[in-house]
């Protein structure tokens, strides 16, 4: 049984087709990168599975209960961090947590433990008299989390948490997160910082217009191909730089980028390893003294262009895999 279960899901608003036909699934204690622009359908999925919306059609589960037939039990599952939140005036921080702990059951010496806890997890006792509404961003997602971790939940959602964030404040929620996911909990997180959902996600799901385009982990994406099939090499040589650039003009399948101290970018028009070694052979055979021949890795907001220049271009969001050789 999964975590997140989201099959054939469609909201509609009017015309408006924010949900499409999403489908996915999220397996327990991973954590989850959802990518899209803005209006793609990222913040109307997540309010869905945290039973703050209703689909039009298709179902969605949460550890195996359907969020519209069970809105309830749902909710003790999940913890709900939206991207913006409403703080109180002349409420601290303790008292804030204390009021959510409250309206959650929690009683006597129960709920001043697990306030405890939870401010111990996120750094907020040196934050405990401060009023909630005059936090700086980074203290009020941290607070926000606080809040969403009070019942324990086996499930996070959190809507562009690090939106706003200095780097320091961004590291220590990226850090935050990794222990979560240590402790066995399922994290699903938006984000349009691509960089940091790769360096803290198990799998990252690419939404655009509604629909998914990809669901895949990281790596797969930095070593895959550009929009067209191609793939960055980057070059160095013992001798003039400029050598590349005029070596490349009389190659058929290779196409010189950008110059650099001691060599260049080149783009090889496929990603079949093979030819990437008979373009370094050539190379060689006409006199070229490479030092240092290596594939460059896409970041990940290059391979989310490319994947989406691809369907804008009516291809496939990603290549067809390279055929298998036989080995006779």
């Amino acid at each position: 049984m999964s975590a997140l279960k989201i099959n054939n899901l469609y909201r509609y608003f009017g015309d408006l087709k924010a949900v499409n036909g999403v489908t996915f699934e999220i397996p327990h204690g991973s954590v989850c990168g959802f990518v899209g622009s803005n209006g793609a359908g990222k913040t109307t999925t997540m309010r869905i599975l945290a039973t703050l919306d209703y689909p039009t059609l298709g179902s969605a589960e949460v550890c195996g209960i359907n969020v519209v037939h069970h809105p309830s039990e749902v909710r003790r599952l999940i913890g709900w961090m939206p991207d913006h939140f409403g703080n109180y005036e002349h409420m601290t921080v303790l008292e804030y947590l204390d009021f959510y702990a409250r309206a959650l059951g929690y009683k006597g010496k129960e709920r001043r433990q697990r306030i405890q806890e939870v401010m111990d997890f996120t750094d907020l006792v040196p934050l405990a008299e401060r009023f909630s509404n005059k936090l700086s961003k980074g203290m009020t997602q941290r607070l926000g989390l606080g809040r969403a971790l009070l019942h324990d939940p086996q499930v996070l959602i959190m809507d562009e948490p690090a939106a706003g964030l200095d780097p320091k404040a961004r590291v220590e929620l990226k850090h935050l997160i990794r222990v979560l996911a240590k402790e066995g909990k399922t994290i699903f997180i938006s984000s349009h910082i691509l960089s940091e959902l790769g360096e803290m996600c198990d799998s990252l799901l690419f939404i655009n217009n509604g629909r998914i385009v990809h669901h895949g982990d990281s790596e797969s994406l930095r070593h895959g191909s550009d929009t067209l099939g191609g793939v960055l090499y980057d070059v160095q040589v013992d001798g003039p730089p400029d050598s590349i650039s005029d070596w490349c003009l009389l190659q058929p399948n290779v196409e010189f980028l950008e110059a650099r101290k001691q060599g260049g970018r080149i783009r090889i028009d496929t990603e079949d390893p093979t030819k990437a070694a008979d373009v370094l052979a050539r190379m060689v055979k006409d006199g070229l003294r490479i030092t240092e021949f290596h594939r460059e890795q896409r970041n990940l907001e290059d391979a989310f262009i490319d994947i989406i220049g691809r369907l804008d271009a009516g291809k496939p969001a990603l290549p067809p895999p390279l055929p298998v050789q036989s080995a006779n």
